[in-house]
């Protein structure tokens, strides 16, 4: 079985920046962990490229913070690319990720 070492982004949640201003923002976190199942697909569709999709299955060792906070998980970085997170499945002491395609949502600002 493969392991895994990565960020979670969780998010979007508000934060209040300055007062009364809030702003959406993406929580990220390091976990480690298992890969369950290593899989991808290609999608038909109707555009001009098909689209690139894993079914990959992660396993992660989670903190309090996940266990409070695993309905906001949206992806996940794994081999240089962030995945979106599809399905959820919580086995105590552990979070069961599914995979779906590419994340291009919001995330948080590069720090230096």
């Amino acid at each position: 079985m493969a392991k895994y070492s990565g960020k979670v982004g969780y998010g979007p949640s508000s934060v209040e920046t300055k007062p009364g201003v809030w702003e959406e923002v993406i929580v990220e976190r390091e976990y480690v962990g298992d890969i369950l199942r290593n899989t991808r697909r290609l999608q038909s569709g109707e555009s001009v490229n098909d689209d690139l999709s894993v079914n990959n299955m992660i396993s992660i060792v989670a903190d309090p913070y996940a266990n409070e906070n695993f309905f906001a998980i949206r992806y996940v970085q794994w081999m240089g690319t962030l995945w979106k997170v599809t399905e959820v499945e919580v086995q105590s002491p552990r979070l069961l990720l599914r995979l779906g395609g590419k994340y291009n949502g919001p995330i948080p600002p590069a720090t230096p």
